[in-house]
């Protein structure tokens, strides 16, 4: 049966396929309708690890609830026809004012995750940060997109910490991230009901999760280790670390509670890019940061999955940014909605990341899947700066929200 065009004109093979795919593309119609596509893709196992918090969830629901006690007092009749919101971070120029977050074991729940993600990225022209919890060589990654960034989880040991710090430099990295908030791991009892765990187990349990979920056992995992082995953490150090399979620990968490601002300042030394401190939501803690040379801090509470009940970020960032003093101060969190970008703009934020949604969006729809929740998110950003009266970045104030 011969497929036609709105016009009447026949469609070749490739054209049908690209039709369809946009219209598949075309269901998502926010960042928030990834997710239940994610989760009928993904074992519960997987999709709980992803979307879990600590305990009670109390900090992922206050990254939710923190934007939704903000609402905007828009000016109308104003001349909104030139409207821009490319954002400048750290002498670089993006599309727009967000970024991708760093996410480990992206490369398990999607395939080659962190290539889609630098690709999506790459193609939006906004910036990503590798994890170093990926299971993709970081080099490999950053010939991808060489606006990614590299965050570490770093243990007290000056050697193997300057030796990532040089690997990362060496693969042309220019800037560093530092994860500041994982002393201990935490208590996420949600993904260890469904069965998660480092290094994975293969428990009859999990085993049938996974065979009832064929997509992404067939187009995610075999597809992977047919084609590149059996995926590793190929980033937490200079060297290539254990399979996601190995007894062999990858955590190293008694070194992790001794990790303090002097190992910072160790980095700094050596560090020639910019380096970036993630994972902090103390005014008292960002003057530290300042003071020992940091060029920038991401305000988390981990996406709600450290400490239960810490607080949004959203909530400290005004003070934080009042006394920043030059420093870039990013926001990460709760966000996934262009009003939520405009919102941590107007509380100070330079810049803004989000994370889960676009590695659902990666497992729903691979690399277009990932370009569509960009591309969706600018266009509310590009919509709600119309309809708030202004044009550019630089005339998002506080005058432009009222607390509810």
């Amino acid at each position: 049966m011969e497929v036609l065009d709105k016009t009447g004109a026949p469609l070749d093979f490739v054209a049908r396929i690209q039709s369809n795919e946009l219209q598949r593309l075309a269901r998502y119609l926010c960042l928030d309708d990834f997710e239940p596509a994610a989760r009928r893709i993904l074992p519960k196992y997987l999709y709980s690890y992803v979307a879990a918090g600590a305990e009670t969830s109390a900090a992922l629901r206050d990254n939710h609830r923190a934007f939704g006690q903000f609402g905007f007092v828009p000016q109308v009749l104003k001349d909104v026809s030139r409207r821009d919101q490319t954002a400048t971070l750290f002498g670089r120029t993006y599309a727009s004012p967000f970024g991708i977050s760093p996410m480990g074991g992206s490369a398990l729940c999607a395939y080659r995750g962190d290539i889609t993600l630098a690709r999506a990225a790459r193609a939006t022209g906004v910036p990503m940060i590798l994890s170093a919890w990926s299971l993709i060589r970081m080099e490999e990654v950053r010939r991808e997109n060489d606006a990614s960034w590299y965050q570490a989880y770093l243990q007290n040991n000056e050697a193997r910490i300057t030796s990532v710090v040089d690997r990362a430099a060496a693969a042309g990295y220019d800037t560093f991230v530092v994860s500041a908030d994982v002393a201990v791991s935490p208590n996420r009892e949600q993904y260890r009901r469904h069965g998660f765990q480092v290094p994975l187990a293969i428990t009859p349990r999990v085993f049938w999760d996974t065979i009832t979920h064929p997509r992404w056992l067939l187009n995610t995992f075999v597809r992977t280790v047919v084609k590149h082995g059996m995926p590793h953490f190929e980033n937490m150090d200079a060297t290539r670390g254990p399979s996601v399979m190995a007894k062999t620990s990858v955590h190293d968490e008694d070194r992790r509670d001794q990790l303090a601002w002097k190992h910072v300042e160790l980095i700094r030394r050596r560090w020639k890019g910019k380096l970036v401190v993630k994972g902090m939501i103390s005014p008292e803690d960002a003057r530290i940061a300042r003071e020992s040379g940091v060029d920038g801090v991401v305000l988390s509470n981990h996406g709600g999955r450290q400490l239960d009940y810490a607080v949004s970020g959203l909530r400290t960032l005004p003070e934080i940014a009042a006394s920043a003093k030059g420093m870039s101060v990013m926001l990460d969190g709760g966000i996934r909605r262009g009003s939520d970008v405009i919102k941590a703009l107007a509380l100070g934020a330079n810049f803004v990341w989000i994370g889960r949604p676009f590695l659902y969006a990666a497992v729903a729809a691979d690399q277009p899947g990932v370009e569509r929740a960009i591309t969706l998110l600018q266009a509310e950003v590009d919509r709600d700066l119309a309809l708030l009266g202004i044009c550019s970045l630089s005339e998002i104030t506080p005058d432009l929200l009222r607390k509810l």
